[in-house]
């Protein structure tokens, strides 16, 4: 791993150790708010991003930060996207945390000109630590790896049903269910994307596409050889979060058969 690697793995250990596990089923009411419907934020979200927006800046004077809860705070934030900067989810899976509930995690990204250019995705609770930077491959513990496939047939699907209609729902049933194996998303990116090429799961389709859940998961998964994309094939870009046409796949293969059938 490269200094910055071991860098950003270095903070992200410590943010976990100092905030994040000493309060993990042990949050207390007044420790938890409501964003909105199915967005809480905790007292961790906000001590990680504080410590982590600290440092970063430090390490790199002069590149802007852009956090979750910063830019939930103050919109503006979100133009900083554009150019070079830090993104920073503090907890991705606040839900699953503060229903003391696992996957959680740590992401962090480096971008430019609108795209990802390195990430890091720390798991507490397994200590596993994922990196990539663009053009150098993805890495899980210093372990340079290759994205895989479930092997199963018919591959299986991980969709999130949180941010659509009943419609919409039915609608997936009736298009995927035929060919697919449904399951569960983790409701956590720094879980999902790993899933997508650690032979767990085969494609992955996300209605909200934010910087902060999908900028590092979406680069770190191109590098092992899978495929993130926009649903017309186009790059995923950290200032185009609106847009909610984002899927991942374990290989190319995966991903081109997945949206010839939904997009029929």
């Amino acid at each position: 791993m490269s200094a910055l690697d071991d860098e950003i793995g270095d903070l992200m250990r410590f943010a976990a150790q100092r905030s994040m596990l000493p309060r993990f089923r042990q949050l207390a009411a007044h420790d938890i708010e409501m964003k909105g419907a199915n967005d809480p934020v905790t007292i961790v979200d906000r001590e990680v991003e504080a410590f982590l927006t600290e440092a970063l800046t430090r390490l790199a004077p002069g590149v802007a930060v852009v956090g979750e809860e910063a830019a939930h705070a103050d919109p503006a934030v979100l133009d900083a996207l554009s150019g070079q900067c830090w993104i920073i989810d503090p907890l991705d899976g606040t839900a699953n945390f503060s229903e003391g509930r696992e996957p959680f995690g740590i992401i962090v990204a480096l971008a430019d000109a609108g795209r990802a250019v390195a990430g890091w995705i720390y798991d507490p609770l397994r200590e596993r630590f994922c990196h990539a930077r663009s053009g150098e491959g993805a890495f899980v513990d210093g372990t340079r790896i290759a994205a895989r496939t479930t092997g199963q047939q018919p591959p299986v699907t991980a969709v999130s049903r949180l941010f659509l209609t009943p419609e919409e729902s039915r609608d997936v049933d009736a298009r995927l269910a035929p060919h697919y194996t449904l399951v569960d998303i983790p409701r956590c990116a720094a879980e999902q994307y790993p899933r997508l090429a650690l032979g767990e799961n085969d494609i992955s389709s996300f209605k909200r596409t934010l910087a902060w859940d999908h900028a590092a998961g979406v680069l770190w998964l191109n590098e092992a050889g899978g495929k993130a994309a926009r649903i017309d094939g186009s790059d995923y870009r950290v200032d185009e979060q609106d847009r909610p046409d984002l899927v991942g796949a374990s290989s190319p293969a995966i991903w081109d058969e997945f949206i010839a059938r939904i997009t029929v």
